[in-house]
């Protein structure tokens, strides 16, 4: 399936979901007022729909909000029967949270309970039901023969003949390969694993080809040196209006977005190996300006007694500040509670023999250079909540790789450098597997592949198993 049409499919399954949390919403209301008629069962009488328009709209957005960083709309249409059923109860699970979370916050004492819970159960039901009509909608557009996708794919390649292995795959969302289309002196001989045989024709009988069936899209899989000579061919195409693609295996591999832009008129082919979904990276931004700015709020009782502790306790200033790199390489001032004497940095060179770790770190677990009250913090984690001014400021991020210093910076190796093109976090997967414990190559490891698996969901589930790591000081020192 294309990327672009399963996003279509996840987003008309965002909006399938938003309808089904409207009528459950409707219906359970419908059901509280119906019961304050029954005999058998006394209920007071309801507020009017209109006072529960707030409630309605927070329910709109929380359950598919928290559908999508669930990744329940990903691959829509490869989800499995179970699959969705887990994403039912999760989203209906999760949902029933918020809401009771955000009605506890605004002290909403007039919404009923009783409509609470029927509204949940109706959700359920609604859910599950839009889901299955969704599904099943797709299932018959797609079995009707004039709302099939008809493929011819032109090259001789073994990515052609896997673009060919992967539409025969795709049937069962309409679509189809009509013939292959050769650009070298002799016909190939197909591959046994296709499930069916398919005219292969020369590249002079396409236009024939094109007037003759109905061919919605053509597939250029060419080698390098091949494509300009394939220039009449896509005019061809071009001129009657005729969908293209091409097959980009003679590009440079490892990028996991390859996307076209266009700087005012000039169309330029992107490659990137970070996450490029603006909307969702806005979205986490915003979430880092939120957290971290409540955070400081609450946690400043906590700041004035750290900073009281620190100042009785050693010479030297509150804070220290050190220079690290960023989002691109891009320095800046990381701020920490002073966990180590006031010359710490001069007795770094005598210490460096009992280095713990491999790599261009520095961690000891008795490190003398700590204070006593330094090393309780360090355990902790409680020097590091001053960079919640950092993720205020937009250096960091509640969520990423760790920002390491320039001088470690120098050291990497090229594939390690790639963890400098998202911006640093607090915590990240390599927290929640030893910390200070971890070898530096497993660490870089683990930063990458946070990158590539990056999602709202992946963040969420980090921060929460990141808390009970911090308290029982799993791999601090």
């Amino acid at each position: 399936m294309f990327s672009r049409r399963s996003r279509a499919i996840g987003l008309s399954c965002v909006l399938t979901d938003i309808v089904a949390t409207i009528v459950a919403f409707l219906v359970a209301y419908t059901i509280r007022v119906l019961l304050v008629y029954q005999t058998w069962f006394y209920v007071r009488p309801i507020y009017p729909l209109r006072t529960y328009f707030p409630l309605l709209l927070a329910c709109v957005l929380a359950f598919p909000g928290i559908g999508y960083v669930l990744g329940a709309y990903n691959r829509v249409e490869f989800r499995r029967p179970r699959d969705v059923a887990t994403d039912v109860l999760r989203i209906v699970g999760l949902g029933t949270l918020a809401v009771a979370a955000e009605l506890f916050i605004i002290q909403g004492e007039y919404v009923s309970r009783s409509l609470l819970f029927a509204f949940i159960v109706t959700e359920f039901v609604s859910l599950a039901v839009g889901r299955w009509l969704f599904y099943a909608g797709i299932r018959w557009f797609r079995t009707r023969p004039e709302h099939h996708r008809n493929f011819v794919i032109v090259g001789s390649t073994e990515a052609a003949f896997e673009l060919a292995s992967l539409l025969e795959e795709g049937e069962r969302f309409g679509l189809r390969l009509l013939a292959l289309v050769y650009t070298v002196e002799s016909p190939p001989t197909l591959p046994s694993n296709l499930r069916y045989s398919y005219p292969v024709l020369p590249k002079e009988r396409l236009v024939e080809l094109l007037h003759n069936r109905v061919v919605d899209e053509v597939v250029f899989a060419p080698e390098a040196e091949q494509l300009s000579a394939l220039d009449p061919l896509m005019q061809q195409c071009e001129a009657e209006g005729v969908h293209m693609r091409v097959q980009l295996s003679f590009l440079p591999t490892g990028f996991s977005h390859v996307f076209v832009e266009h700087m005012a008129h000039v169309p330029l082919l992107t490659f990137a190996s970070t996450p490029q979904n603006e909307v969702a990276l806005f979205a986490k931004r915003g979430i880092d300006i939120a957290l971290s700015s409540m955070a400081l709020i609450v946690l400043a009782p906590a700041f004035a007694v750290i900073a009281l502790l620190i100042k009785l306790t050693s010479e030297g200033p509150v804070f220290y500040r050190q220079t690290r790199c960023g989002l691109g390489s891009r320095r800046f001032t990381l701020l920490k509670f002073r966990s180590m004497v006031n010359n710490a940095h001069e007795m770094l060179q005598e210490l460096e023999h009992h280095n713990e770790v491999d790599g261009p770190v520095f961690k000891m677990r008795n490190d003398p250079r700590c204070t006593n009250v330094g090393r309780w913090l360090r355990i902790l984690s409680l020097d590091e909540l001053p960079q919640l001014w950092n993720v205020l400021r937009g250096d960091m991020s509640l969520v990423g790789p760790r920002p390491p210093l320039p001088q470690e910076v120098e050291q990497y190796e090229p594939w390690q450098r790639r963890r400098l093109r998202i911006r640093p976090g607090l915590t990240c997967l390599w927290a929640l597997e030893g910390r200070s414990k971890l070898q530096f190559d497993r660490w870089m490891r683990l930063d990458l592949l946070y990158i590539d698996n990056w999602s709202m969901w992946l963040d969420l589930k980090i921060l929460l198993k990141t808390i009970p790591a911090v308290l029982l000081g799993k791999g601090a020192h």
